[in-house]
C-alpha cells in the first residue's frame, strides 16, 4: 500500500490555520462510535498525553484536558474522576496556580510512554529472523494469595510475546531468557523455571498451538475493514479537525492491540499471507498523515485556557515526510 503526503484538512487540500478550525461539537464518523475510543477515559488521556504532550514537564489547566475529552463524548464529571483518579495511581502530578488545578506526566508516566510508543510504532517491522528450532519455556506456579503478581506475570510475558501453552506454561520461539528472569527476580517469584528447549515433534501438544492464528489474523482483517474507508478520507482532507483528533486516537488505540496479539512468530509457523506489514502500511499512513491537523485540534482546545502552553502541543510521526 503506497503511502501518500497528502494530509487531512479542515476541508480540501489547504493548510490548516488554527484559528480557522471548526470549534463545534464532533459529527459522528462511520466506523468511530465515541463510546469505543479508549478502554476508559484514563486510557483515552494517556493516549492523547502520549501523543501530544510528550517529553513537556509543564502542567496543563484540567480545564483543558477535560475539554479534551469532551472531544470523545466523555462527560465533564467523568473527566475529573479519571484525573483523579490518574493522579492517585501517580501517573499525573497536579499543581495549583491560584484557584485553578493543573496536571503533568510524572517521570514514571513518561517512562511508561516512552516504552509504549517505541513496541508501539515497531509493529510490523521487525521481520523475524532464522530460528533454531527451539523454544524458550517459563514455567511457574503462584498461590491464590499473590494473584495480583500472578497477573503481572502473565501481563509481562504477553508483552515479551509470549503466549500460554498452559496457565503456568508459557513458551516464545526466541531468546527472551533474561528479560522472563529479570521479571521474576523483579516481582519476587522464586518457584519459577526458564529454559530452552526443543519440544519433539511426536508430542500431542506443540508450542505454536498456543498461538490463535486464524483468530489473529481476523483481527488484522477487521482493522483493514474499519479503517481503509477512513484512508480515502484522509487522502482526500475531507475530514474537520476534530474528526482527525478523534480518528488518529482511534487508529492509535486500536493499533495497540497487536501490541499483546502480534506472535512475531518464525516465518515458517505463519500463513504466507500473514497480512502484518500491509497493517502496518494502514496504520502508518492514517496516523502519521492525521497527525498536523489533530495537533492542530488539540492547541485550539488549549488556547482556551492558555495560549501559551497551546503552542507547545506537539505531534509524533513515525516516518518523517521526504524534502
Amino acid at each position: 500500500m503506497p503511502r501518500t503526503g497528502v494530509h487531512a484538512t479542515a476541508g480540501g487540500d489547504q493548510p490548516v490555520d488554527d484559528a480557522a478550525l471548526d470549534d463545534g461539537g464532533l459529527p459522528a464518523i462511520q466506523g468511530l462510535p465515541r463510546s469505543q475510543i479508549g478502554t476508559t477515559p484514563q486510557h483515552l488521556l494517556m493516549t492523547l498525553l502520549g501523543d501530544y504532550w510528550f517529553e513537556r514537564e509543564e502542567h496543563l489547566p484540567s480545564a483543558a484536558l477535560v475539554d479534551l475529552l469532551a472531544e470523545f463524548g466523555i462527560s465533564e464529571p467523568s473527566a475529573r474522576a479519571a484525573l483523579n483518579r490518574l493522579a492517585k495511581r501517580g501517573l499525573l502530578v497536579s499543581s495549583k496556580q491560584g484557584r485553578n488545578t493543573y496536571y503533568g506526566v510524572s517521570p514514571r508516566a513518561l517512562e511508561l510512554l516512552r516504552e509504549t510508543l517505541k513496541r508501539l510504532v515497531a509493529v510490523g517491522i521487525r521481520e523475524p529472523g532464522p530460528w533454531d528450532g527451539a523454544w524458550t519455556i517459563v514455567a511457574f506456579s503462584v498461590p491464590e494469595a499473590r494473584r495480583d503478581v500472578r497477573h503481572s506475570i502473565r501481563s509481562t510475558l504477553r508483552w515479551l510475546g509470549f503466549a500460554a501453552l498452559y496457565d503456568g506454561l508459557w513458551c516464545s520461539p526466541w531468546l527472551e531468557q533474561d528479560a522472563a528472569l529479570a521479571m521474576l527476580s523483579d516481582l519476587g517469584v522464586h518457584s519459577a523455571t526458564v529454559m530452552r528447549a526443543r519440544i519433539d515433534p511426536r508430542s500431542a501438544v506443540q508450542a505454536g498451538s498456543a498461538w490463535d492464528l486464524e483468530l489473529l489474523k481476523r483481527e488484522y482483517l477487521d482493522f483493514d475493514a474499519e479503517f481503509s474507508p477512513l484512508l480515502d478520507n484522509v487522502r482526500r482532507g475531507t475530514l474537520t479537525a476534530s474528526e482527525a483528533l478523534v480518528a488518529r486516537t482511534k487508529v492509535m488505540d486500536s493499533w495497540r492491540r497487536f501490541l499483546e496479539v502480534e506472535p512475531y512468530l518464525p516465518v515458517d509457523l505463519l500463513p504466507d499471507d500473514w497480512p502484518r506489514a500491509q497493517m502496518r502500511e494502514l496504520f502508518l499512513e492514517l496516523y502519521d498523515n492525521l497527525a498536523p491537523v489533530a495537533k492542530a485540534r488539540c492547541r485550539q482546545v488549549v488556547a482556551k485556557h492558555s495560549p501559551e502552553l497551546a503552542t507547545m502541543v506537539t505531534h509524533h510521526a513515525v516516518v518523517e515526510p521526504a524534502i
